[in-house]
């Protein structure tokens, strides 16, 4: 049985959507909230050519000189996981591998490839399992008796 400060809560959680055109009681009707007439009243209007839109004179990226390369469209992405992380979440002699580290909260996901970096210090002995590792890390982990194993 529901309490009353159990439904309370739960009044104006989800604020119904706004039903434009559906008749003249409900506010919104006939013109749809666009007006009369113009460039704004018409399907594909109102806008221009989208967000960069400047009414008429040249737009900011036509003015703006390309130059340059960028690597965003090649760069790769990885999951980041820290030593000190790995100190602090995981028992001596421990396997780790990425769903251990979803598990103890490190990652979000198993989706993108794990990489391993060297920020602060490790003393347990762990079997790491990732796909790239910094080399401080890789030094790190093998000088505390661990083992690290690179996959692709």
């Amino acid at each position: 049985m529901a309490m009353i400060h159990e439904i309370t809560a739960l009044v104006g959680k989800h604020k119904a959507r706004k039903r434009i055109g559906r008749g003249p009681g409900s506010g919104t009707g006939k013109t749809a909230g666009r007006g009369h007439k113009g460039q704004g009243s018409r399907s594909g209007g109102g806008h221009g050519a989208g967000t960069t839109y400047e009414g008429g004179q040249t737009p900011y990226f036509k003015r703006v000189p390309k130059r340059g390369f960028s690597n965003a469209q090649f760069r790769k992405e990885f999951s980041i996981v820290n030593l000190k992380s790995l100190q602090e979440r995981f028992d001596d002699g421990a396997e780790v591998n990425a769903d251990m580290l979803v598990k103890a909260g490190l990652i979000r996901d198993t989706k993108l490839p794990v990489k391993v970096l060297g920020d602060g210090t490790i003393s347990k002995k762990l079997d790491i399992t990732a796909n790239k590792f910094s080399e401080a890390a890789r030094q790190k982990i093998e000088a505390a008796g661990g083992k690290v194993t690179v996959i692709k």
